[in-house]
Order: structure tokens, then sequence, then C-alpha cells
């Protein structure tokens, strides 16, 4: 299997994500000019023994054709990930990770993407998970965005972070969510005609729940919500864009914990 990455944050924090892990092997760099992020990224790389390879943009053009069309702009340079076998690094078992939050007294976020199935809106997510301290990123199997880690535009779109934020996908999401509370978090679910998250006070354990784009949070899973917790807003239309909610909650969270 060979995947394509493309974009200045995503490369360069794949790169550097491989040199802390000492999983280099099958990555390889091609880049046409040498610009001041280009060179950034080639001195970690070259260090790491990651091989680069100067060509010009026609050749780069073909390495990106088969991509979506927003992650075709290479800018001069690309990542080509050869043979890639093993689960990356941040992809955890469900199951084993609740199962040791349950025995822990840490303080833990989890965010649930309840069919969240826009690739920009999963990267965004996924860069306020890295940059709030998100324990945990649990999607569905069915109804989502698919392999995060092979998804080019979740790449771009994270800036990188969909290479360090701990990712688990599961096939049942209600009964994920089940054993959520039973390892003892409090679940929160997000929605506009919920309580303001400026009377919350989150606990150690907390679990917040984000809706699809068009139809939010599922029955199932509203049910299970200890509370629903919505953000107070001025504007003319009638909700936040979802990753902007989430970053906007996950914010709230983080500061509470200062």
């Amino acid at each position: 299997m060979k995947q394509i990455i493309t974009g200045f944050h995503a490369i360069e924090e794949k790169v550097r994500s491989a040199c802390e892990s000492g999983k280099i092997e099958g990555l390889s760099l091609s880049y046409s000019k040498i610009g001041p992020r280009v060179k950034k990224i080639l001195d970690v790389a070259k260090t790491a023994g990651i091989p680069c390879s100067q060509s010009d943009n026609k050749m780069l053009d073909s390495l990106v054709q088969n991509l979506p069309e927003v992650a075709r702009d290479h800018r001069g340079i690309v990542l080509v990930f050869e043979g890639a076998k093993e689960s990356p690094q941040n992809e955890v078992n469900f199951d084993t990770w609740i199962a040791e939050a349950a025995l822990s007294e840490d303080k833990s976020t989890i965010v649930v993407l309840d069919e969240i199935t826009d690739p920009h809106n999963v990267g965004a997510i996924l860069r306020s998970c890295d940059q709030f301290g998100v324990s945990l990123a649990l999607m569905p199997q069915r109804n989502s965005v698919g392999n995060v880690s092979e998804n080019e535009i979740i790449a771009r779109a994270s800036a990188g972070a969909s290479s360090y934020v701990p990712c688990a996908v599961v096939k049942n999401l209600n009964r994920a969510v089940q054993k959520i509370k039973e390892a003892g978090f409090w679940v929160y679910g997000a929605d506009a005609g919920g309580e303001s998250v400026q009377k919350l006070t989150f606990p150690a354990k907390t679990c917040i729940i984000m809706g699809s784009e068009g139809s939010g949070i599922s029955r199932l899973l509203e049910e299970q919500c200890d509370s629903i917790v919505s953000i107070p807003t001025c504007g003319k239309i009638d909700s936040l864009n979802v990753s902007v909610a989430t970053g906007v909650l996950l914010y709230e969270r983080y500061r509470q914990s200062l």
C-alpha cells in the first residue's frame, strides 16, 4: 500500500512522529525546490535517515494525481509511505484503553464523533483535540470518514495532529459510550438547546459527544448523556460548525483544568 501525504504541516508532523517512534522504513520525500518550509522538513528527514530526492513539479503532480482535489496542492514537497502495514502509533484499541482508564484516577477527556462524515471537520476537530489535551477521539466504523491515518484531507486539515491524537474506531458507538460511563466518565452531548457551558464545571473524567453535521446526536446516544451542553452565541444563524463548536467546548474544558 502506498500513502501520499501533502501539506507542510501534515508532512512535518508525520516525519517527526516517525522519527520519534523510530519507524521510518518505507518513508521517502520528493521535492521540487527548497524554500524555508521545505528546508526545515528536509533537515529533520535527513537527520533521521529518510531518503530525500529532488525532482520537478511534473513528477510531484503525477504522485498526487489520484488524491482528492484539495490534497493535490503539494506546494513543492510530497511524502510517500510505501508498504504501510502496521497501525499508526496513535491508533488504539478501545476496549484496552477504556479498561485502563477505568482503573486510573487521572484527568481524562474523550471526544466522540457521532457520524461526522466531512474529513475537513474531522481534521479540524483532531487539531483542537491535540491543542487541548484530549485523551481519546472515538468514532464509529460505519457512517464515518473511514481510516483517519490514511485520509490525506484529514491530515492536512488537522495540520498533522492526526498523527498524534489517540484515535479508536468501534463497531457499536452506543455500546462504547455505555462502557465509557461504566468507566466513571460523565457524558455530555453538544446541542444548541442545552445548558450553557459557562454554568458547567467539567469533572475529572469527561466525555463530550459531537453530533453529525446535519442531524446532530443520534437519539440512542442522546439518551445516554448525563447532560446536554450548549455554547452561548449571538449570531443570526442557527448554530456553529461542528469543528468550531468542538474547539470552543474543548477550550473551556482545558481552561477549567488550568
